[in-house]
């Protein structure tokens, strides 16, 4: 992608000065963004979607007596009809079941893709949506069908209010007020309150971007970590023959605190291991995600092409793969950062890699993660 280049998605924006002006700092609302878009996937192919025990769908219904929310799948019985009011059905991830969302997900890969969440897509009714709420990550709203009006603004009081099965901003003061066509998107950063209500029958598709807690990462480094213990730090015992004899019996010993603290140490200051370790992490597929295996070897050397549910990152020294993580150096290494970046190769491509990186991808092509041209 050229980052330097003007892009109609962006209102004429270059993605350098997106990423630049908005990115995580204020909403840009585009009009005709894509230009003659129409949905993707048709109502019924949406609703057999939300009935897939693979897919994460929800409904959303506001009535009289509240709020209700319920997970799928969801059967098209299941479903409101459609000529009721007030109702949204979500699903989630489309991009990992529907070719063609995930071809529309690349067009937002100037942003990377460690960050690159999924393709959602919302249905509701006439009134339908899911109340005045806020995000805690990027999101890209695109109008695919009918009309939806947004009302956002920057809120500081994030009160919610209590015992309803959804998120809603307790006192949601909204600042501006957009109504979107087909082919019209908005962009919101984090923490922008936003109340989006169809007006009419609609369709709208929410770029998703995963924003990482602190917390959640350490977690689940730290317990990547210890898995790896024994690599890290080898199996040294503590051992202490300068023990003196203790007035104090139960008082933890300094020496014992430093020879874990030391092991510790030992085991995070290793900087490309817990590369190694992150991009693993990140490139896991999701819970509901599995691969059809290939059709056997010799399936490669004409090109290859990344499956759509494939994850694949990589850094200076490794590639990663749906969990997996390789040391890579040379020739390959370049030529495998250009199958992450470009999610394919040419059959020239593969004829110059090594019979290591070959065999990987005789691997991969069986595991189903990458298909042969």
């Amino acid at each position: 992608m050229q980052i330097d280049q003007p892009l109609t998605l962006l209102g004429g924006l270059s993605p350098a000065r997106f990423m630049q002006r908005h990115w995580q700092k204020k909403p840009l609302l585009v009009r005709q963004a894509m230009p003659g878009f129409k949905p993707l996937l048709s109502r019924a192919e949406l609703f057999a979607l939300a009935g897939d025990d693979a897919v994460e769908s929800r409904l959303v219904r506001r009535s009289s007596s509240g709020w209700q929310m319920r997970r799928g799948p969801l059967a098209r019985r299941a479903l409101p009809p459609l000529q009721q009011a007030d109702w949204t059905l979500l699903v989630q991830g489309v991009d990992l079941h529907h070719q063609p969302a995930h071809e529309l997900l690349q067009a937002f890969r100037f942003v990377p893709d460690a960050r690159l969440d999924d393709l959602m897509i919302s249905y509701a009714s006439d009134g339908g949506g899911v109340g005045p709420h806020f995000d805690s990550y990027d999101v890209f709203l695109l109008q695919a069908h009918g009309r939806r009006r947004w009302r956002i603004g920057r809120q500081k009081d994030l009160t919610l209010v209590e015992g309803l099965p959804v998120k809603i901003l307790a006192d949601f003061r909204p600042q501006q007020e957009f109504l979107l066509e087909p082919g019209d998107m908005l962009y919101l950063p984090p923490g922008w309150a936003h109340d989006g209500v169809a007006v009419g029958e609609c369709m709208t598709y929410s770029i998703g971007f995963r924003q990482p807690a602190r917390d959640e990462m350490v977690r689940e480094l730290l317990q990547r970590v210890a898995d790896d213990a024994t690599d890290l730090v080898g199996e040294a015992v503590y051992r202490d023959p300068a023990q003196p004899a203790s007035a104090q019996p139960a008082q933890l010993p300094e020496a014992m605190l430093a020879f874990a603290r030391d092991a510790l140490q030992c085991a995070l200051e290793q900087p490309d291991h817990l590369a190694l370790l992150l991009g693993e992490w990140l490139t896991e597929p999701k819970p509901q995600v599995w691969f059809e295996a290939g059709d056997g070897a010799g399936q490669v050397q004409a090109g290859v092409r990344l499956d759509r549910r494939t994850r694949m990152l990589y850094d200076a020294r490794h590639v990663f793969i749906n969990g997996e993580g390789f040391r890579a150096s040379g020739t390959d290494a370049r030529l495998m950062r250009a199958l992450a970046d470009a999610r394919q190769l040419t059959a020239a491509q593969v004829g110059r890699l090594g019979a290591d990186a070959r065999a990987l991808l005789q691997q991969w092509h069986r595991a189903g993660w990458l298909h042969g041209n």
